[in-house]
């Protein structure tokens, strides 16, 4: 739940688009370490590399990319096309511009895949209600405080040493690295609180070392933790959309 190279895609390609940051720029941001294969682009055939994919944005006329972060039940801001949400949910993210939505997918530890989908002609979805970056900020906050005892309990320490790092970090909002300079920084000080946090919740998903968990305990640890979950999943794409005034 923490890596979200639709994010990345999003708001470097928006920044690029709009003239802010350069395409070098943009390449290296985006693609890591890893090698990117974009396939079902329009006027493309078989896959193609990440630059091509920025070229034909821009040929599409493309302004703006958006991250989403779909959820079971929760849907919003992905067009109605068939095949897309079935796969943006299977990867937790999109990128969704006006003509093209693309999802990621790992191929392997050194290459990410891209898969296209074409919008012409289907219907824009609704868009989106996107609260100020403040209130995504209260929302994290409080949703933390709501949690902090399912935390305590799950006693995720014990068995992952770099969760007492995760959470005292929160207590000192820093940057994250790795945004376009001209970005908010209140954006990107939310985006690295909600990445931390989005490590713990990984974390806790995760049984610890011969724990004996049955399906009531599991069920009532993820209803605990839903709340913290969708104030991370919603300040993570505030923080990612967020447009430089």
């Amino acid at each position: 739940m923490h890596d979200f190279p639709a994010g990345r895609l999003a708001v470097w390609t928006t920044a690029w688009l709009t003239g802010r940051v350069s395409y070098d720029e943009t390449l290296d941001a985006v693609a890591g370490d890893l090698a990117h294969r974009v396939s079902g682009l329009p006027g493309t055939e078989g896959a193609v590399p990440l630059g091509e994919l920025l070229r034909t944005l821009r040929g599409l006329g493309e302004r703006r990319m958006r991250l989403v972060l779909p959820a079971p039940g929760d849907v919003r801001g992905l067009p109605a096309l068939p095949g897309l949400a079935p796969a943006a949910l299977e990867a937790g993210q999109a990128a969704v511009g006006d003509r093209v939505a693309l999802v990621p997918a790992p191929l392997g530890p050194e290459v990410l895949q891209w898969t296209a989908y074409a919008l012409d002609g289907v219907a824009p979805p609704p868009p989106p209600v996107e609260g100020t970056l403040r209130a995504a900020s209260g929302a994290l906050d409080l949703a933390v405080t709501d949690s902090a005892r399912t935390l305590a309990e799950l006693d995720l320490a014990r068995w992952h040493p770099e969760v007492p790092t995760l959470l005292a970090g929160l207590a000192r909002p820093r940057p994250e690295p790795g945004l376009p300079p001209d970005h908010d920084p209140v954006a990107s000080s939310i985006l690295g609180r909600a990445l931390r946090l989005a490590a713990v919740l990984d974390l806790a998903a995760t049984d610890a070392p011969g724990a004996a968990v049955n399906h009531a305990q599991a069920a009532r640890r993820d209803a605990a933790l839903r709340p913290l979950a969708g104030a991370v999943r919603e300040a993570v794409t505030a923080a990612y959309n967020a447009i430089p005034r």
